[in-house]
């Protein structure tokens, strides 16, 4: 099981997604806890070096568990998803390649998607946070 920290960015009504250099698939920003930290700990510090920005205030979302896309068959995702809100705004760094906002069905018309990601989609868009 590889457990995450993610954050579901908005605007516009669309939701930021982080390609990383070399890859073709758009993830949520974020990434793997390390060990002992927390996934708000984990937000924070993903964020920063992903984002280029700090993390102020932060409410979880939802806890997301499927497939991790990329990893060995059966290899599970815990994921946990916050919005949060920003000192600036979001800019690629280190290994993120691109930034870009999508709608659900923007996302989904991709020729590759992380079922996380999709996951995080139609709750926002649940909510009516997002557009389909």
């Amino acid at each position: 099981m590889i457990r995450t920290a993610a954050l579901a960015h908005i605007r516009d009504r669309r939701l930021l997604q982080a390609r990383s250099a070399g890859k073709g698939v758009f993830y949520m920003a974020g990434g793997k806890l390390d060990p002992g930290e927390s996934a708000v700990q984990a937000l924070h510090r993903e964020v920063r070096e992903e984002l280029g920005v700090e993390v102020t205030t932060a409410a979880e979302l939802g806890v997301f568990e499927c497939e991790a896309y990329g990893h060995a068959p059966g290899t599970g995702l815990h994921m946990t998803c916050f919005t949060a809100d920003l000192t600036g705004e979001p800019h690629a760094t280190g290994e993120i390649a691109e930034l870009r906002y999508f709608t659900v069905g923007e996302y989904a018309a991709m020729s590759e998607v992380a079922p996380g990601s999709m996951l995080v989609f139609r709750r926002l868009h649940e909510l009516d946070l997002i557009d389909w």
